[in-house]
């Protein structure tokens, strides 16, 4: 079993859903996000979703869109935050999986990005702009180097599309909760709940749902269905709002806290 698969599995048995923060690593240091990985793990956090930094990141708002830009002025080119998870590795035993554009990972090269990803510690990848049915390349490196290649389903997705899409995806299926780019809104869709019965209906992997989730009441709802909930746009706002705070490290591990307390066991 992969980090990933073990990591549900202990969540399964004891009654929990997952909590994922998504950081744009590099924001705001390199430092900064090893520190944040490290104290998202001891406030609750069950998986880690690191970005890599992209100067076009189609399908984000304007709040990872920042963080993102602030990533690259920090210098965290792919090869740089494959070194922070090598440093990273050590500190944490929950599964960290990477968040990036096809581009970079094709100009790295695929076989050598599915390797070193897989050595320094990468338990998964998530390419938004990769569809499954064009990820044959990658997923013939990444699936033999072990690295767990997680594709996304969406609100507009087909059954049949769905029922492929879930096929093809190692670790977990990444439902975006809705339709547009990465952002906290104010309410959950009023189709979520269906969307996620739609996959559940077709695999045994686990569900996990992003896009649009930023308060603990929208953790505990999305939580009352799926495996997982992730939330991005919050953290990274908040990073953001704290930056330059002594305090940042500790005000994002508090959040994170209260995020995870509705998927705990009882809560």
């Amino acid at each position: 079993m992969s980090r990933i698969d073990t990591a549900f599995a202990r969540l399964r048995a004891a009654g929990e859903r997952a909590l994922i923060p998504y950081f744009s690593a590099g924001d705001p240091s390199l430092d900064a996000t090893r520190r944040l990985v490290v104290a998202a793990e001891r406030a609750g956090a069950d998986l880690v979703e690191l970005g890599i930094p992209f100067s076009d990141p189609i399908g984000d708002g304007p709040v990872i869109q920042r963080g993102s830009a602030r990533g690259l002025a920090a210098g965290a080119t792919l090869a740089r935050v494959l070194e922070l998870v090598a440093g990273v590795r050590g500190e944490v035993r929950i599964p960290l999986v990477l968040m990036g554009y096809y581009n970079p990972i094709l100009a790295f090269g695929l076989k050598a990005f599915a390797r070193a990803a897989v050595d320094v510690g990468v338990d998964g990848v998530i390419v938004p702009d990769l569809p499954p049915d064009e990820a044959d390349e990658l997923d013939a490196e990444a699936e033999p180097a072990g690295l767990d290649l997680v594709h996304l389903v969406a609100p507009t997705s087909t059954a049949a599309r769905v029922r492929m899409i879930a096929r093809r995806s190692r670790g977990f299926v990444y439902v975006v909760s809705l339709m547009g780019v990465t952002g906290e809104r104010a309410t959950l869709p009023p189709d979520l709940a269906a969307q996620i019965r739609a996959v559940r209906l077709v695999t045994t992997k686990p569900v996990c749902v992003g896009f649009g989730i930023g308060r603990p009441e929208q953790v505990r709802a999305v939580g009352a269905r799926a495996d997982g909930v992730i939330v991005g746009s919050a953290v990274v706002r908040l990073i953001e709002e704290r930056a330059t705070s002594p305090s940042l490290v500790d005000d994002v591990a508090a959040f994170i806290a209260a995020l995870k307390a509705p998927l705990r066991a009882g809560g």
